[in-house]
């Protein structure tokens, strides 16, 4: 996951001039125009706000039905050290770095044990690796002293430990121990502030905000597709807009290219064309 930094102001999409076609090809796909998009939002009441953020939870599910944590891992302390390398690096650089890692460091004691100067060769095509490395070790040092060697399973014990902050808490608790938790990332706090579903700019702030608005049951996965989305078509400098699904429930549509064959080509990832196909592409 990439690094904490922060969210992006959302653009005013009613500045934005509208460059819809005709109203034959809009039924063919998600287009909205621009100005009257935005102008539905601009009175919207509370319920309003809660059955559209709901609604476009829905879409994202049928958008990303397979939806994840892209960090590889197969324990949950596994996830926590992966968590704590993606800051300021991409999953698949980390995914490439954790076999050998993990394989040389199985628990908690051996990090807490560690050669700092081995770990950190391990460890530094993650970027950041002094910083990293002591992190890790004094994860394990702490895991050993007061939890058994055993990752912790509440927020309250997990954001204690070194290296653990409340977005990657949420991480460890939604995806190794099934506890509902919304992980607020640079993609997940500029889509939100796009979408118009907070005006919040503090991760915990976003995080409450959103919570209010979601089922807490949805929390984890409303992460994953959130995520995945803001990675494949909803990209910072140049959203996808004429090839999103969440078009008309956008307040934002037209701060990326409309028009559908441009808006094709900046779709990203493997789901690409199951998106394409879904907005009728």
């Amino acid at each position: 996951m990439n690094g904490e930094k922060s969210p992006e102001t959302a653009t005013d999409a009613a500045s934005v001039t509208s460059t819809e076609s005709n109203s034959s090809e809009r039924t063919k796909t998600p287009r909205a125009n621009s100005k009257s998009t935005a102008a539905r939002f601009a009175g919207e009441t509370r319920v309003g706000l809660v059955r559209r953020a709901r609604r476009m939870n829905r879409t994202l599910a049928l958008a990303f039905p397979d939806a994840h944590c892209e960090l590889d891992f197969r324990t949950p302390l596994e996830l926590a050290v992966a968590t704590i390398l993606s800051a300021q690096c991409t999953d698949v650089r980390v995914n490439q770095t954790t076999p050998a890692l993990f394989a040389r460091y199985p628990d908690a004691k051996a990090y807490a044990e560690a050669d700092r100067t081995e770990l950190e060769e391990y460890i530094r095509p993650t970027g950041f690796f002094r910083n990293k490395a002591n992190s890790l070790i004094g994860l394990g040092q702490a895991l050993l002293d007061r939890h058994d060697g055993v990752l912790p399973h509440t927020m309250s014990e997990l954001v204690k430990l070194p290296g653990i902050g409340r977005k990657t808490a949420n991480v460890i608790l939604g995806n190794a121990f099934d506890v509902p938790g919304i992980t607020v990332d640079t993609h997940f706090s500029r889509l939100v502030q796009r979408w118009k579903w907070t005006d919040e700019q503090d991760p915990v702030k976003i995080e409450h905000a959103v919570g209010e608005l979601i089922e807490r049951k949805e929390w984890t996965m409303l992460s994953h597709r959130v995520i995945f989305h803001g990675r494949r078509v909803c990209h910072s400098r140049k959203p996808a807009c004429g090839a999103c699904l969440l078009a008309k429930d956008c307040p934002s549509f037209g701060i990326g290219p409309t028009d559908p064959v441009s808006a094709a080509a900046l779709v990203k990832g493997p789901e690409a064309e199951h998106l394409l196909e879904l907005v009728g592409r």
